[in-house]
């Protein structure tokens, strides 16, 4: 089994540019499926899932073409829809968590879409139910196979509607959103995820051909049109990256400028890490972080501990509340965690108290951070 040997207590010093966002990469790379034409995607970043995304488009009949080490090309003009029932597709597909995604624009190309269990990342519990319900709603069948543990939709047709969705899931929301972009008359999605990956994947549908208004707010209005075309799109760096490489420099006490980070799609992360104490300036769209020694948390204006929590954006992302909780470990003050939206994402903090962290874990979402301030490094351990 592969493991990394990490040696600590190095200071780390230059630039770097952040890689294209994974969660936008599986988003737009599936809306590929809902055109004939040929759709240029930049910014694809070099990860495993988004891999064996483009493999699986590529199995079903996608043509693909890796123009540069960040560009592809894809047309999905000839689609073998029967691919979908063989054993490669459920071991793939099942592997993936953003496969699901493929359902919407086969949905709404062809009127039917199959799809394994999907897997994906151990972070807790996360239903599928808001996406199919958003199909059924737009006229479909829904059908789960016990036996095969796969999920079947189907429609002769889709027909826009109003929908109020009982969870703002990101990616079903963009599931639903790439249905209705062909359904026939208005879909308005009321409650919708407002990420900017989301957003991005609605721009990118506007230069197909679509018609989605209310773009970043949580109500969606999409008048559907009768075919899609082709386009160029750029994927946002990552926020998950950027956020890290920031509290990287922080703990370490390094030097670094983060290039090209689209800071206006930031929301909530800057401010996040200034109430952490960590300094960094905004040049043009690069963060610069300059070294150092200590950083104090602040407290609330009452004079209570500071509450790092996440929420559906534009709320803070779930997504880094583990790298504020590292951070946390050394810094001057006390933080509590609260992870709200998954309830496995804490379960590393006995690692961190096997390495020196002073941390209670309250619950499953809430943890405790007493800073050490640096004076004490944290040793390394084997797990």
């Amino acid at each position: 089994m592969s493991s990394f040997v990490i040696q600590g207590g190095n200071r780390l010093k230059g630039e770097l540019v952040p890689q294209g966002a994974k969660n936008e990469a599986l988003q737009v790379i599936c809306a590929v499926l809902l055109t004939p034409e040929e759709v240029v995607i930049e910014k694809i970043p070099d990860i495993r899932d988004v891999n064996l995304l483009i493999e699986l488009l590529g199995d079903l009949g996608v043509k693909t073409k890796r123009i540069d080490a960040e560009t592809y090309s894809f047309k999905a003009e000839n689609i073998d829809l029967d691919f979908l029932k063989t054993d490669a597709f459920r071991k793939k597909g099942s592997g993936l968590r953003g496969s699901v995604m493929i359902l919407g624009p086969l949905l709404a190309r062809f009127g039917k879409g199959y799809i394994p269990k999907p897997g994906g990342d151990k972070i807790g519990r996360r239903r599928l139910d808001t996406h199919f319900l958003g199909f059924q709603e737009l006229g479909a069948k829904f059908d789960y196979n016990v036996k095969e543990e796969a999920y079947q939709v189907s429609a002769e047709h889709l027909t826009g509607k109003y929908m109020l969705l009982e969870e703002a899931s990101v990616t079903g929301t963009a599931n639903i959103v790439m249905a209705a972009v062909l359904a026939k008359g208005k879909t308005t999605i009321y409650n919708a995820a407002c990420e900017p990956y989301l957003q991005q994947l609605c721009k990118m549908l506007n230069s197909m051909g679509a018609n989605i208004s209310g773009i970043g707010s949580n109500l969606l209005s999409i008048e559907g049109v009768g075919q899609l075309g082709g386009t160029r799109h750029r994927i946002l760096p990552d926020m998950i990256e950027i956020g890290s490489f920031i509290g990287l420099a922080a703990m370490t006490g390094s030097e670094i400028r983060i290039k090209n980070v689209s800071y206006s799609n930031l929301g909530l992360i800057p401010g996040t890490f200034r109430k952490m104490g960590i300094n960094f300036e905004v040049q043009k769209d690069d963060i610069f972080v300059p070294s150092q020694d200590s950083y104090e948390v602040e407290s609330f204006i009452d004079g209570s501990i500071l509450t790092i929590s996440d929420a559906p954006w534009p709320g803070l992302t779930p997504d880094l509340l583990s790298v504020f909780l590292v951070i946390a470990t050394q810094a001057k003050g006390m933080v509590l965690i609260h992870q709200k939206m998954f309830e496995s994402r804490l379960f590393f903090v006995d690692k961190l108290i096997d390495m020196g962290a002073k941390i209670i874990l309250c619950d499953p979402h809430r943890a405790a951070v007493n800073g050490l301030d640096k004076g004490q490094a944290l040793r390394g351990i084997q797990t």
